[in-house]
Protein backbone atom coordinates (compact mmCIF):
# COMPACT_ATOMS: atom_id res chain seq x y z
CA UNK A 1 0.00 0.00 0.00
CA UNK A 2 1.61 3.46 -0.64
CA UNK A 3 0.27 6.67 0.85
CA UNK A 4 1.28 9.27 -1.67
CA UNK A 5 0.34 12.46 0.70
CA UNK A 6 3.55 10.87 3.18
CA UNK A 7 5.73 8.70 0.72
CA UNK A 8 4.68 6.28 2.79
CA UNK A 9 4.90 2.55 1.52
CA UNK A 10 4.12 -0.77 3.08
CA UNK A 11 4.09 -4.01 1.97
CA UNK A 12 2.03 -6.65 3.71
CA UNK A 13 3.01 -10.44 3.49
CA UNK A 14 -0.15 -12.73 4.81
CA UNK A 15 1.80 -16.02 6.16
CA UNK A 16 -0.69 -17.13 9.16
CA UNK A 17 -3.41 -18.72 9.47
CA UNK A 18 -4.91 -16.20 11.71
CA UNK A 19 -8.34 -15.29 9.84
CA UNK A 20 -8.65 -11.79 11.93
CA UNK A 21 -6.09 -9.48 11.03
CA UNK A 22 -6.20 -5.44 10.68
CA UNK A 23 -6.52 -4.16 7.48
CA UNK A 24 -4.08 -2.59 5.53
CA UNK A 25 -5.28 0.58 5.95
CA UNK A 26 -4.57 0.22 9.88
CA UNK A 27 -1.03 -1.30 9.66
CA UNK A 28 -0.68 2.10 7.31
CA UNK A 29 -1.88 4.28 10.03
CA UNK A 30 -0.09 2.87 12.50
CA UNK A 31 3.35 2.53 10.61
CA UNK A 32 2.29 6.65 9.92
CA UNK A 33 2.23 7.75 13.64
CA UNK A 34 4.87 6.15 14.22
CA UNK A 35 7.30 7.98 11.47
CA UNK A 36 5.21 11.37 12.31
CA UNK A 37 7.42 14.10 13.12
CA UNK A 38 10.54 11.46 12.64
CA UNK A 39 10.79 11.28 8.98
CA UNK A 40 8.83 12.40 6.01
CA UNK A 41 8.80 8.90 3.66
CA UNK A 42 9.34 5.45 3.69
CA UNK A 43 9.08 2.22 2.76
CA UNK A 44 8.79 -1.26 4.54
CA UNK A 45 7.58 -4.66 4.88
CA UNK A 46 5.54 -6.16 7.34
CA UNK A 47 5.30 -9.81 7.41
CA UNK A 48 2.63 -11.21 9.43
CA UNK A 49 3.91 -15.12 10.54
CA UNK A 50 2.54 -18.02 12.49
CA UNK A 51 4.31 -19.08 15.66
CA UNK A 52 6.53 -21.64 13.48
CA UNK A 53 8.32 -19.05 11.67
CA UNK A 54 8.23 -16.46 14.37
CA UNK A 55 10.30 -19.08 16.42
CA UNK A 56 12.76 -19.88 13.69
CA UNK A 57 13.30 -16.15 13.14
CA UNK A 58 13.82 -15.40 16.93
CA UNK A 59 16.45 -18.42 17.04
CA UNK A 60 17.84 -17.25 14.36
CA UNK A 61 18.75 -13.67 14.93
CA UNK A 62 18.52 -13.12 18.65
CA UNK A 63 19.30 -16.77 19.63
CA UNK A 64 16.13 -17.26 21.83
CA UNK A 65 14.06 -20.40 21.06
CA UNK A 66 10.33 -19.48 21.08
CA UNK A 67 7.87 -17.62 18.96
CA UNK A 68 8.38 -13.22 20.03
CA UNK A 69 5.33 -10.78 18.94
CA UNK A 70 7.85 -8.74 16.83
CA UNK A 71 10.78 -8.31 15.08
CA UNK A 72 12.48 -5.61 13.50
CA UNK A 73 15.40 -5.90 10.90
CA UNK A 74 15.98 -2.44 10.06
CA UNK A 75 17.97 -1.88 6.41
CA UNK A 76 21.43 -1.99 6.23
CA UNK A 77 22.71 0.05 3.52
CA UNK A 78 26.22 0.44 2.44
CA UNK A 79 28.15 3.60 3.23
CA UNK A 80 26.71 7.12 1.20
CA UNK A 81 23.65 5.57 0.03
CA UNK A 82 20.27 7.28 0.02
CA UNK A 83 16.99 5.09 0.27
CA UNK A 84 13.62 5.58 1.49
CA UNK A 85 13.89 1.68 3.02
CA UNK A 86 13.61 1.54 6.74
CA UNK A 87 13.91 -2.37 7.19
CA UNK A 88 10.96 -5.12 7.83
CA UNK A 89 8.94 -5.68 10.47
CA UNK A 90 8.09 -9.55 10.97
CA UNK A 91 4.62 -9.68 13.48
CA UNK A 92 3.81 -13.43 15.05
CA UNK A 93 -0.20 -13.23 14.94
CA UNK A 94 -0.50 -15.90 17.60
CA UNK A 95 1.90 -14.41 19.97
CA UNK A 96 -0.41 -11.32 19.70
CA UNK A 97 -3.36 -12.66 19.87
CA UNK A 98 -2.47 -14.68 23.16
CA UNK A 99 -0.83 -11.63 25.01
CA UNK A 100 -3.57 -9.41 24.15
CA UNK A 101 -5.73 -11.99 26.31
CA UNK A 102 -3.71 -12.24 28.34
CA UNK A 103 -2.75 -8.76 29.28
CA UNK A 104 -6.95 -7.85 28.96
CA UNK A 105 -6.25 -5.24 26.20
CA UNK A 106 -8.35 -5.01 22.82
CA UNK A 107 -6.55 -6.90 20.15
CA UNK A 108 -6.33 -3.88 17.91
CA UNK A 109 -4.73 -1.69 20.62
CA UNK A 110 -1.88 -4.42 20.80
CA UNK A 111 -1.60 -4.81 16.99
CA UNK A 112 -1.38 -0.68 17.30
CA UNK A 113 1.53 -0.83 19.78
CA UNK A 114 3.26 -3.58 18.26
CA UNK A 115 3.41 -1.97 14.88
CA UNK A 116 4.47 1.46 16.74
CA UNK A 117 7.06 -0.36 18.82
CA UNK A 118 8.35 -2.44 15.85
CA UNK A 119 8.56 0.82 13.50
CA UNK A 120 10.06 2.94 16.30
CA UNK A 121 13.27 -0.22 16.12
CA UNK A 122 13.63 0.37 12.21
CA UNK A 123 13.72 4.25 13.43
CA UNK A 124 16.70 3.39 15.95
CA UNK A 125 15.17 3.45 18.95
CA UNK A 126 16.30 1.13 21.39
CA UNK A 127 15.29 -0.34 25.05
CA UNK A 128 18.35 -2.13 25.70
CA UNK A 129 18.97 -0.23 29.23
CA UNK A 130 16.46 1.45 31.63
CA UNK A 131 17.28 5.01 30.48
CA UNK A 132 16.51 4.00 26.58
CA UNK A 133 13.59 1.84 27.83
CA UNK A 134 11.78 4.95 29.69
CA UNK A 135 12.31 7.22 26.01
CA UNK A 136 10.91 4.79 23.90
CA UNK A 137 7.91 3.64 26.26
CA UNK A 138 6.86 6.92 27.04
CA UNK A 139 7.29 8.05 23.08
CA UNK A 140 4.97 4.89 22.26
CA UNK A 141 2.26 5.56 24.74
CA UNK A 142 1.93 9.14 23.55
CA UNK A 143 1.86 8.41 19.80
CA UNK A 144 -0.68 5.55 21.43
CA UNK A 145 -2.60 7.92 23.17
CA UNK A 146 -2.55 10.60 19.88
CA UNK A 147 -4.64 7.80 18.04
CA UNK A 148 -7.17 7.04 21.22
CA UNK A 149 -5.73 3.88 22.58
CA UNK A 150 -4.74 3.33 26.09
CA UNK A 151 -1.25 3.36 27.80
CA UNK A 152 0.15 -0.29 26.62
CA UNK A 153 2.50 -0.71 29.69
CA UNK A 154 -0.50 0.05 32.44
CA UNK A 155 -1.47 -3.36 33.13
Amino acid sequence: MTNMAGMLRVTLQTATQTKTLPSDADFERWVGAALAGRRDSAELAIRIVDEGEGARLNNRYRHKDYPTNVLSFPAQLPAGVTSELLGDLVICAPVVEREAAEQGKRLEAHWAHLTIHGTLHLLGYDHEDTAQAADMESLETAILAGMGYPDPYSI
